[in-house]
């Protein structure tokens, strides 16, 4: 890889790395860990080939989806880990997490689709306004008046919650 290729190449992880960590975590069921291996060990693959690619997102989120599928059917990778001496403290209670992820899906659910899309793009997404009315093909005043009614829709079919500060929280939780 020349100078000008790898210069490419660091642009782009450095550009789309926060977006495909979040499709890793998707893949992966949620475990942050596993994403970073992931999109490390396909980043990985990518650099060998990166001349040969002309569109790398597409080329990337796809070798990402096949290498989870090729670990999913390694049954070496299930394998439980064995350790010297038991952990001091007991494993992390996830039930709220799980609860709340629940609360969630089914508050969206009773969302209209645009104010589906429009909470999950500004904060799933973590877009910029501009750029969700660009997508949704609406003004950036629309976007906001919409975000501001489905929210006030979600804490009234999900007083649950009300309890997270802000929305980002109530997405990083679930997603975290």
């Amino acid at each position: 890889m020349d100078v000008a290729e790898e210069r490419r190449f660091r642009e782009f992880v450095s550009a789309r790395s926060p977006a495909l960590i979040r499709l890793g975590y998707l893949l992966t069921g949620g475990d942050q860990h596993a994403a970073e291996d992931l999109l490390q060990t396909v980043l990985a693959k990518t650099a060998a080939r990166w001349g040969r690619i002309d569109d790398p997102e597409p080329y990337v989120r796809r070798a990402m989806y096949r290498q989870q599928v090729s670990w999913w059917r390694l049954a070496s990778r299930r394998r439980e880990t064995t350790v010297a001496d038991m952990p001091d403290m007991a494993g992390r209670d996830d039930t709220h997490t799980a609860d709340l992820k629940l609360v969630l899906r089914h508050a969206l659910a009773r969302l209209t689709s645009r104010q589906r899309a429009v909470l999950v793009l500004r904060y799933f997404e973590d877009l910029p306004e501009a750029e969700v009315a660009l997508i949704m093909g609406c003004s950036v005043g629309t976007v906001r008046s919409t975000t501001h009614r489905s929210l006030a829709r979600l804490r009234v079919v999900a007083p649950e919650l009300a309890d997270l500060r802000t929305p980002h929280e109530t997405f990083e939780e679930v997603t975290s």
